[in-house]
């Protein structure tokens, strides 16, 4: 299974009988799964789609889901309400007789607030069951379609992953080559240094002695049988399957823990340029890996 990178963007339109709708399905990095649902009143079952859709398909990432629906206008009956007319007759009564106000005309009434009422077709049960059930689907479509943008990326990203660590790799056997010249160039100057002290050559018995001695310390063996061996994992991690984000995030820190060794126990100028470039390589290697699920 390839890998899955956890940016994308997915939209859904849906129609069913007065009912219009669009469902948008989007979402970004984050360390853990979370899904945030914004959808119409009345219409609750359509979150725990989201939410479970959601869980089905992915194991990382902030995902957003939103549901936009509108219901079109109907030609409803339309009637006068009666009892607010005659409020607003019982109101203005008074002013009339005295002459303060002309007699209302009835469009002037007709047009007063609450006095003409429309009445909204509703949906039966039924009807609104099937709709939501037609929206559930469209969610279900949309996270659908956003697994397949979040694979998009997660190819876009395999190559510039396993091109990392191809360099990495090729910085380990550079790396490995430049060591093997430590132990006599700490023999040398072991010698030299011995020889600005006393004043005369050391004895070759100490100087094999004391070179020995430095070169276990400098010995950088074990970092770089560490550092094949997690470029071996990380391979693995990108051509396997299930969501691998996590682990490839502390394969890069453990990288960076033996690159680090590696330069510190560097004697020679080019082994720690290649300590300090692999570890430039490293970091690119984690912030890439942040995008992966």
């Amino acid at each position: 299974m390839p890998i899955s990178g956890m940016t994308g963007f997915a939209r859904v339109e849906g129609a069913h009988g007065a009912w219009t709708w669009a469902v948008e399905a989007r979402s970004v990095n984050g360390r853990n799964l979370e899904t945030r649902f914004r959808g119409p009143p009345g219409f609750e079952s359509l979150e725990r789609a989201a939410r479970e859709g959601s869980q089905a398909r992915f194991q990382r990432g902030q995902l957003t889901v939103n549901v936009q629906a509108k219901r079109a206008e109907t030609s409803g009956e339309t009637q006068v309400n009666i009892a607010t007319l005659e409020r607003y007759l019982t109101a203005g009564g008074p002013y009339v007789a005295t002459g303060m106000v002309a007699k209302p005309t009835l469009d002037g009434l007709l047009s007063l607030k609450g006095v003409i009422e429309a009445r909204e077709d509703e949906d039966d049960a039924e009807t609104r069951a099937v709709v939501e059930a037609a929206m559930a689907a469209s969610v279900v479509q949309a996270l659908d379609g956003l697994k397949i943008a979040r694979l998009e990326e997660g190819a876009a990203l395999d190559p510039v992953l396993n091109g990392l660590i191809d360099k990495i790799e090729d910085l380990t056997a550079q790396a490995e080559r430049e060591a093997a010249g430590q132990p006599a160039l700490l023999k040398d100057r072991f010698a030299r240094r011995m020889a600005e002290l006393i004043g005369e050559a050391a004895s070759e018995e100490r100087i094999v002695q004391e070179a020995a001695a430095q070169a276990v310390k400098a010995d950088v063996r074990e970092e770089l049988d560490r550092l094949a061996s997690h470029v071996a994992a990380a391979r693995g991690l990108l051509s396997g399957e299930g969501a691998s984000g996590r682990r490839l995030d502390f394969l890069s820190q453990e990288f960076m823990r033996e690159s680090n060794t590696l330069c510190s126990k560097s004697a020679l100028t080019a082994l720690t340029a290649i300590g300090l470039e692999l570890k430039a390589v490293i970091e690119q290697f984690r912030e890439q890996v942040q995008n992966v699920e």
